[in-house]
Formats: C-alpha cells, sequence, structure tokens
C-alpha cells in the first residue's frame, strides 16, 4: 500500500479532515479497512526478531501499533501540524502518557490554575505522590506565570480557552515564558480543535485532545491522541503509552475517522448555533455573567485571527441565585440533555462546581473562578431555535419558582 502525501501545500484543514494520513488499500477500498487485531503474525521467527528489534518496519501487536490507529495519529497531526501523534485509549490517558515521559522525581511542572477536573487531580492528588513539584497559576497574568517558574520546572500544561469559564491565555506568550527556562509548553486544545487553533504555530511542544469530544463527533467512543515531534511522540509511545497501556483501540480509530471527515461542516454549524444562543443568554435577567470568546468584550477578541480563528461552540454563565437556583434550571430542560461531556451532535449542559471540576477543593473552585452558580453548555447541532426555545421555558420555570417562593414568604412572613 502507498501512502498519500499528507504535506501537499494546497491541502486546507477542510481537506485533512478527509484524506489526511489515508492509506491506499490494496483491494481498492474507498473507507479505510479496521484492523480489528490485537496481534500480527510473521513469515518467519527472523521476521519477527527483526521487528522487536526495530530493524524491520511493520506491525506486531495492537498495543504497540495497528494500521487503523496509524491512520489516525497520522490524520491529526497533519491537522495540527505536526510530524507524529500518538493515540490513547481516553483524554486522561493522552495527558498522563505525555506528562510522565517527560517527568521524574523533583522535577517540577507549572499548571494553569483552572483545567478539566481530572487533569487537576492528575497533577494536585496523583503526580505529588511520587515528588513531581506542581504549582498552578492563573497563566492569563504574564508577570505570574513567569514568576512561578523554576530552574527545575520542565513541563507547562494549559488549556485555552480554558474549562469551564472560557479564560482565554496567551499561548504564544507563554511559549516564550517556558522556553526560557527549557521547559516544554503542552495545550489542550479540545476545546477549539485543530480548525479554530493551531497551537504549534504559537510555540507549543506538544498538542493533545480528548479525541472523546469534536474529533469524534458523536458521543460513541472515549480517546485521547497527542501530537508533537517524532522523537517526542517515539519517547510517549515507546514508554509510558505503552507500558501502562493506555492504548487505543483499532475500533475507536476507526469510529473517530469515520467522525473527522465531518469535522469542518460540523464546527461550522456548532460555531454558528453558539453564537445565537449566546446572544440569547446575554439578554436573560437570571444570568449575572456570561463568558463566551465571541462577544467583543471578551479578552479573546486581542487574539482573534493571530491564535483563534474562531469562539468555539462551549459558553459558560453565572446565574443570580444560589446553588438550588442553578440545579432547577438543568432540571427544568426538556431538550437539552444534563451530560459532562461537549463536541457531541447533542447539545449537552452540566454544573461544573457538582460535576467536572468535583476534585477541586472549595477553595481551589473559588481560586479557579468555578463558582455554585456557573454552568457550562456546549452548544450541539439541534435547529437553534429549539435549544434556545428549551432555554426559554427552563428559565420561564426559574422566574416562576422565584416569584412563588417570594409570594409565599410575603404570606407567612
Amino acid at each position: 500500500m502507498r501512502t498519500k502525501d499528507n504535506n501537499k501545500p494546497q491541502w486546507q484543514p477542510a481537506t485533512i479532515t478527509i484524506h489526511g494520513g489515508k492509506t491506499r488499500d490494496e483491494h481498492g477500498a474507498l473507507v479505510a479497512p479496521l484492523y480489528q487485531t490485537a496481534t500480527f503474525s510473521f513469515e518467519n521467527t527472523a521476521q519477527g526478531s527483526a521487528r522487536f528489534a526495530g530493524e524491520e518496519a511493520g506491525y506486531i501487536y495492537s498495543r504497540l501499533g495497528n494500521p487503523t490507529v496509524t491512520e489516525l495519529e497520522q490524520r491529526v497531526a497533519a491537522l495540527e501540524g505536526y510530524p507524529a501523534a500518538a493515540a490513547a485509549a481516553t483524554g486522561m490517558g493522552a495527558v498522563s502518557a505525555s506528562m510522565m515521559a517527560f517527568l521524574a522525581h523533583g522535577d517540577h511542572v507549572l499548571v494553569s490554575d483552572a483545567i478539566y477536573g481530572c487533569s487537576f487531580a492528575l497533577f494536585s492528588h496523583l503526580f505529588t505522590r511520587f515528588g513531581i513539584q506542581v504549582d498552578f497559576v492563573d497563566m492569563s497574568d504574564l508577570e505570574k506565570t513567569a514568576s512561578a517558574m523554576r530552574d527545575n520546572t520542565k513541563l507547562v500544561f494549559l488549556e485555552s480557552p480554558v474549562n469551564p469559564h472560557l479564560k482565554v491565555i496567551d499561548i504564544a506568550a507563554v511559549a516564550k515564558i517556558a522556553h526560557t527556562k527549557g521547559a516544554r509548553l503542552v495545550v489542550d486544545n479540545t476545546f477549539m480543535t485543530p480548525l479554530l487553533q493551531q497551537p504549534k504555530l504559537q510555540g507549543a511542544d506538544l498538542v493533545l485532545h480528548s479525541a472523546t469530544k469534536y474529533l469524534n463527533g458523536h458521543g460513541d467512543v472515549v480517546a485521547g491522541i497527542v501530537c508533537g515531534s517524532e522523537e517526542d511522540i517515539e519517547l510517549i509511545k515507546l514508554t509510558t503509552l505503552k507500558d501502562m497501556g493506555a492504548t487505543m483501540s483499532p475500533h475507536d480509530a476507526w469510529l473517530i475517522l469515520r467522525g473527522l471527515k465531518t469535522l469542518d461542516v460540523r464546527m461550522e454549524r456548532h460555531c454558528t448555533n453558539a453564537v445565537q444562543v449566546a446572544e440569547y443568554l446575554r439578554e436573560q435577567p437570571l444570568v449575572k455573567t456570561i463568558f463566551f470568546p465571541g462577544f467583543a468584550d471578551h479578552p479573546a477578541q486581542q487574539l482573534m485571527g493571530t491564535q483563534m480563528h474562531g469562539a468555539g461552540a462551549v459558553i459558560a454563565f453565572e446565574l443570580h441565585g444560589d446553588l438550588n437556583t442553578a440545579r432547577l434550571l438543568l432540571d427544568s430542560l426538556q431538550l437539552i440533555t444534563i451530560a459532562v461531556s461537549l463536541g457531541d451532535a447533542e447539545t449537552l449542559i452540566q454544573h461544573p462546581a457538582s460535576m467536572t471540576h468535583s476534585p477541586y477543593s472549595p477553595e481551589a473552585r473559588a481560586a479557579a473562578g468555578i463558582s455554585d452558580t456557573l454552568i457550562r453548555i456546549s452548544v450541539g447541532l439541534e435547529a437553534v431555535s429549539d435549544i434556545i426555545a428549551d432555554l426559554e421555558q427552563a428559565f420561564a420555570a426559574c422566574t416562576n419558582s422565584n416569584t412563588q417562593n417570594n409570594e409565599e414568604q410575603v404570606k407567612y412572613g
């Protein structure tokens, strides 16, 4: 089989989502075959020995490599602009494998103060058990970021936009700070996808995704992927990813390859819908604050056109009221689904303080700006009028409840 040239300069991202990393099947199959096999046979013992010794190219065992997984890795790497990628069984598998490949006892990691809850738990609860030093800092403050760097800082980790309240970080500026100390910058690009942001262009050394989200787009796969230089990816594959076993199954890779083909058109609809939902939310009296990079007054606007090429489709907003107000709003929804993922065809909504970011202590949540009334919504592909109508009736339910409570207070006060 021969592989297409993935470096054709005329190929735009929309084309790469369909053709990147594609191999020509010997039988002429248009769709990449699913190599659903655990192991691969050798012609003889000499060939088996040569492959294990790295003297001959070829597949050995699907935990070490699989043609279906390889095609996915090549396609996502091409989208992010890197020469190589490593696929993992989960998004957290990609985070942990890419971190641990470069860390040892006594090393220091600098992390954005607001990140996905399980990433926070990995850094704050697990890594510290092994003598890895971790500090969390608001990376939108470049002076604080620079002052938090140490001589033993090996990695700097961030998300942008930040999960869950969509604070935007200047990746190029943080990359300069990291590289001054000889540290690698690792960026979680899940919220943006390579179509809206390519951190490599801003100096990131490694870029990772929860492929569960937009890359797959259909809510039926749990997976992760990390992109970087050939040297870094080889180290990740041959050490932590291989030996800890968090490798992707070929069937999951095949499903993500299928999902990637519609990434461009899906993102266009996601983003168009999100703008209209954000504008609706902005006008609601119950909404105290709204966080959306697409608004003209959001700090992300200074990075539009350089770092970012769109606002994405995740919106966060705080309510007037308390935890019970937030719960009532979510529980009153009929179309929109309460679920903690994002990037699916369905519009999903969740309460970060009690769900995705529950690993944070109350003090850490407060420091990261994650209040009890903060809500995160991932705008899906439904007719936007139906999404807004569902929000409308849920807000009405909250308003009616507040009115009733006030009347009862007056009556029985």
